[in-house]
């Protein structure tokens, strides 16, 4: 995965509000803006979406289109 790719959201884990959850499911395509680390060992991706929310998944939360 690459900065400025469009990505969709296919998995939503708990730690996000019922609002953004319910804007992803109307709208799960967006933009990789930049990387994160998650646990020490891990990367997360932060996206922003077409809807105008920008968040941080799992790599395993999101898939290139």
């Amino acid at each position: 995965m690459k900065i400025g790719q469009k990505v969709k959201v296919t998995r939503l884990r708990e730690r996000l509000s019922a609002d953004t959850v319910a804007k992803i499911k109307t709208n799960p395509v967006g933009t990789i803006k930049d990387f994160k680390m998650t646990d020490g060992s891990g990367v997360g991706v932060v996206v922003q979406l077409d809807s105008g929310i920008t968040t941080w998944f799992f790599e395993d939360e999101v898939q290139a289109l």
